[in-house]
């Protein structure tokens, strides 16, 4: 993922924040700069901003490359780059589903209900909500699968880029309730009334769906032992 991130847009730097000394070690290890920050952060967006802020000019617009969602489709980083770029605050990718996609996140979640992010989204692309449940529920489901290629829902990808005033508005605010109760950041923003862009990309070579449980960790293991590792070198 690291290299991938590297190479994807001319300017980027990536920097790996944790607070873990052998997560660190590592990233350096591979070549990777590396910001120990603050056990207390709660959230990947609150070291995403601690990490800039340790820079010595730190940048304009930062992008946080979720640990848990390693496998990232090919293109989203320069998309959601081209997002903020282009004005967005907050820009963020999702992916269409069509049917075979969506009844195997269905079939994922009665194993892994909180594995897997869905988003609704209006006309222009901004985020009207985030969920672990699948949303939107479906009326008619069974006549629109004759007539759409694709379901109605779009699933979230765990990547994020943030102008810096946005993302240190978000850090400023005390989680919210809804945020706590679905443990989903971004919700933070839309309770704070920061619009959320969508960019549509397309699916990875494998979708795994993020990385949050002892299940998705084998899950994921089986796939790359069956397909080999996506990740680009």
């Amino acid at each position: 993922m690291a290299r991938a991130a590297i190479g994807a847009r001319a300017g980027v730097v990536m920097v790996v924040a944790t607070d873990d000394r052998e997560i660190a070690d590592h990233a350096c290890a591979a070549g990777c700069a590396a910001v120990m920050t603050d056990s207390a952060i709660a959230t990947g967006s609150g070291r995403a901003l601690a990490a800039a802020l340790a820079q010595d000019d730190p940048p304009r617009l930062v992008v946080n490359l979720q640990g848990d969602s390693p496998f990232q489709p090919e293109g989203a980083l320069g998309a959601v780059i081209a997002a903020l770029e282009g004005g967005a605050q907050v820009a963020t990718p999702v992916i269409a589903l069509d049917w075979p996609a969506l009844d195997a996140l269905r079939d994922h979640k009665t194993r892994s209900p909180f594995s897997g992010t869905t988003c609704v989204r209006a006309s222009d692309g901004r985020a009207l909500w985030f969920s672990k449940a699948i949303i939107p529920a479906i009326r008619g489901e069974e006549g629109l699968r004759e007539t759409l290629p694709r379901s109605p829902v779009w699933r979230h990808v765990g990547l994020y880029g943030y102008t810096l005033d946005a993302l240190r508005r978000f850090e400023d605010c005390p989680p919210t309730t809804l945020e706590n109760l679905e443990g989903l950041e971004q919700l933070r923003l839309l309770e704070l009334g920061i619009p959320v862009m969508t960019v549509p990309v397309d699916p990875p070579r494998f979708d795994s769906s993020g990385i949050d449980t002892e299940a998705d960790i084998s899950r994921v293991e089986a796939l790359i032992a069956q397909y080999g590792d996506p990740t680009p070198t």
